[in-house]
């Protein structure tokens, strides 16, 4: 297909996180773009700001009449709509051109340099501090995000069509899309069991994701993962790896060893080993782009994060609030860490919102087990998202394998004043359902009371 003779564009789920990024992308290049979304929050308001159109009515009657020509328009949708939605039903019978959103990334990014972003955890993250540093670098990109970078209050970086830089999502297999230059894998932790089965059709789709690579592409691997390619790790035998590792006024400061030298000092401001690592693979993926040691060093330290990644909300001497939008047991993990490491001799309280029943019963033990390491645990009922419940499957059931005495089952109305009744100096909201929309009730209340 080719999008200089398409015009308009409508997306059927315009408020996700990465098909707002497309919209974006699409206006800014001059199209005319509208959408549909099931409720109004403040993405769909960012693109209504920059003219996009937005219905929240699931019909044809209300649509512009633009949007109604097959041989102009691209519809683009994400696997979250359920089937018997009404708009992607009447496109499909009236012979429009309908694509999955990993279809058209894969469309716009073909005629460029393209350096993709898979894993099972750590993708937003990764991506957004790559394309930071190759904008820092003056290099010509787009860089397509899966949360708001805190640097662009935005989930698109738009500095050009030379690179592209994307996230690479194993989820419904969408990264089969995409033929990348460069590529690198963060994890491969099971997830998504509602669609792979089980953990070894994940990682053959990872390993197939692989051969996606065009010719003479660069692959960059997680030292242990079961891949060949450049490996990178933390104070390892990587072909990349962070070294002389130290804290600094909550900063990381470490040295990278290279396949050809060692670039010392670069300074990282987010907490957590795991936020480490991200930077490393970036930061190998720029180097091994050209991009000059000097300039990387300026870029990295410039790095401010993604909102919902380990965000500081509150942050003085009586009480650290941090948001973060971990939803797997391994994430869970690896917040944890970030939080002994930085606050080693404070009381820390979560409170968790599971994400999706299957998760929820595919991951039940390590759940419990990930959350019994905090000192207090709040638990949330289970956020459905797109799916129906699974009998048995409840955040009642999961807190009854939670290894920890100082856990309670609360509703968003009591979590407030139970987190206050906790005396925790440090302040957890952990999920990736809707827990985001109290985090700033959360704030406004704890700042009253301090």
């Amino acid at each position: 297909m080719n999008l200089n003779n398409i015009h308009n564009i409508y997306f059927i789920g315009i408020g996700g996180i990465g098909m707002s990024a497309i919209a974006r992308y699409f206006n800014a290049n001059g199209k005319q773009v509208g959408g549909y979304d099931k409720t109004k929050t403040d993405i769909t308001d960012s693109l209504v700001a920059l003219g996009v159109s937005v219905t929240f009515k699931d019909d044809i009657s209300n649509l512009e009449s633009h949007y109604l020509n097959p041989e102009t328009t691209l519809i683009v949708y994400t696997p979250a709509v359920p089937k018997n939605h009404v708009q992607l039903n009447y496109f499909l019978d009236n012979t429009f051109k309908v694509l999955k959103r990993s279809e058209v990334l894969g469309l716009i990014t073909e005629h460029s340099f393209c350096l993709a972003v898979a894993g099972t955890h750590g993708k937003t993250t990764t991506t957004s501090i790559l394309g930071h540093l190759l904008n820092e670098c003056d290099v010509k990109l787009t860089a397509f995000l899966g949360g708001i970078s805190e640097n662009y209050n935005s989930n698109l970086i738009l500095n050009g069509d030379k690179v592209s830089v994307v996230e690479a999502d194993e989820f419904d297999r969408s990264f089969l899309t995409l033929s990348p230059d460069m590529a690198c894998i963060t994890s491969m932790d099971a997830d998504h069991l509602d669609i792979y089965g089980d953990a070894s059709e994940l990682i053959k789709t990872f390993e197939d994701f692989t051969k996606k690579l065009k010719p003479n592409g660069k692959l960059f691997v997680k030292n242990g993962l079961p891949l060949n390619g450049i490996t990178y790790g933390i104070e390892d035998n990587a072909d990349y790896s962070a070294q002389n590792i130290t804290i600094k006024d909550g900063a990381y400061v470490f040295d990278v060893k290279t396949p050809k030298t060692v670039v010392k000092q670069f300074k990282f401001n987010l907490p957590g080993r795991h936020n480490l690592s991200n930077a490393l693979v970036a930061l190998a993926m720029s180097l091994e782009y050209g991009l000059p040691q000097d300039q990387l060093i300026k870029a990295l330290a410039t790095y401010k994060g993604v909102k919902r990644r380990f965000t500081y909300q509150i942050k003085t001497n009586d009480i650290v609030f941090i948001d973060d939008y971990a939803h797997h047991p391994e994430e869970i993990n690896a917040v944890h860490q970030a939080v002994r490491e930085m606050y080693p001799n404070d009381k820390v309280v979560a409170v968790f919102q599971p994400h999706l029943f299957s998760r929820t019963k595919d991951f039940a033990q390590d759940f419990a087990k990930s959350l019994a390491q905090f000192d207090q645990i709040l638990l949330l009922d289970i956020y459905p998202a797109r799916e129906l419940p699974i009998e048995g499957v409840t955040s009642d059931w999961l807190l009854g394998m939670i290894d920890n005495k100082n856990k309670k089952l609360v509703t968003k109305q009591t979590m407030i004043q139970h987190i206050k009744a906790s005396n925790a100096r440090i302040v957890l909201t952990i999920g990736a359902g809707d827990i985001g929309a109290e985090v700033s009730k959360i704030k406004t209340e704890l700042l009253n009371e301090s």
